[in-house]
């Protein structure tokens, strides 16, 4: 009797064992996967879409190759993700900044993170002119770089015929400036190197395109000339299509204020060697490094529908030759080729390239604060 309890006990104990071991594996399991189920649902998501891709008739699948490619932002220049350089600052607000503001944000120094040695890709400064050979025309200051099939005979004949803009208005909208490529952006200070794990763009505005603009704008508005700045981000998120877009900025700009007569789209160049060696392209004006500017003037071959593409050429050498005269050195040659850029859209539209992704962000804002000074002394000139 006593031997069939013990037995009993024996196998409720053993029950009891055993439903405490099912129990710890069961919430060890549940935790698993809670753990996996990310990438459980990544692994289902994606087995989901191959074999959606596999099933899909040729167009589909150049559409989901070219949905990709224009995610990745091939563009017509230079293709890269959206990467911030390594800098300590906070980022800017989404809104306007206040002049008190931008102020504070002229005057706070700029802390970068150190680089490491592996990392750190050679600068070399350069300072541009007119090389030997036929390709460059002297203006009254400055140089044309003609890299058309005209003649330099045909250009200079063109540039001799008088620029008029119909400026007699300067303090109605006259001037819009705007980024195709806005997230273009510099080195965050001059240091003789730069990081390799940086690709020279940012959304934020006082470190890209956007802030050489700001400095552009202020010295127009300082003269008391009408200018508009759009501020749009047309290369971000999609890179593709991003002139496009802005040709669509501008002509909403000119449907809403028919007196703009100037529009300049700011960018900045990227000059690479083969080795990796960057170049910044810079002039000393007044004690002070600024990267050089080069003026984008197109040329239609017939194909390109840019009726006005002489009236631009006129304005752009009027512009680097007040550039020019006033800062010496300031200016690269001006580019004169077959693009187009949005310069079809009004006779005084040109694209402008603030230094390359060499230079510093300081040197591109000081270029910016002279660029709006001639600018603005070109059109007082011609409006009075």
């Amino acid at each position: 009797m006593r031997k069939r309890r013990n037995r009993r006990l024996g196998q409720t104990g053993k029950r009891a064992v055993s439903l405490c071991v099912l129990t710890a594996v069961l919430a060890v399991c549940i935790k698993v996967a809670a753990v996996s189920a990310p990438y459980i649902e990544a692994f289902t998501q994606k087995a989901a879409v191959l074999s959606a891709v596999l099933g899909m008739p040729d167009g589909g699948l150049s559409l989901i190759r070219q949905r990709f490619d224009d995610e990745i932002d091939t563009g017509e220049e230079e293709s890269d993700p959206y990467v911030a350089p390594p800098v300590t600052t906070a980022p800017p607000s989404q809104s306007e900044p206040s002049s008190e503001s931008e102020s504070q944000s002229e005057s706070a120094p700029i802390e970068v993170e150190e680089v490491p040695e592996e990392h750190r890709g050679p600068i070399v400064e350069r300072t541009y002119t007119a090389q030997a050979g036929g390709l460059y025309i002297p203006l009254q200051s400055g140089f044309v770089k003609n890299s058309t099939k005209l003649s330099n005979a045909d250009v200079q004949a063109q540039l001799k015929k008088a620029w008029d803009l119909d400026l007699s208005t300067p303090k109605e909208p006259t001037v819009l400036i705007y980024h195709t490529h806005a997230t273009e952006a510099y080195e965050p200070i001059t240091r003789g190197y730069y990081d390799d794990r940086y690709n020279s763009r940012s959304t934020e505005q006082d470190k890209n395109m956007i802030r050489v603009g700001d400095e552009i704008v202020k010295q127009l508005e300082a003269a008391g000339i009408g200018v508009l700045h759009d501020t749009t981000m047309h290369d971000y998120p999609s890179y593709n299509g991003a002139y496009d877009r802005s040709a669509e900025t501008i002509q909403s700009y000119l449907d809403k204020y028919p007196s703009i007569r100037i529009t300049i789209d700011v960018h900045r160049d990227a000059i690479e060697q083969s080795d990796g060696t960057r170049i910044a392209p810079v002039a000393e004006i007044d004690g002070k490094k600024a990267a050089q500017i080069m003026i984008i003037s197109g040329c239609d071959d017939g194909t390109m529908d840019m009726p006005n593409w002489s009236d631009n050429l006129r304005f752009a050498a009027a512009f680097q030759s007040e550039m020019e005269g006033s800062y010496p050195g300031l200016t690269r040659p001006i580019f004169f080729c077959y693009r187009r850029y949005n310069m079809h859209m009004t006779p005084g539209s040109l694209l402008l390239e603030f230094g390359a992704h060499g230079n510093s962000l300081e040197e591109a804002v000081y270029s910016g604060e002279l660029c709006g000074k001639a600018l603005a002394q070109l059109i007082l000139e011609q409006s009075s």
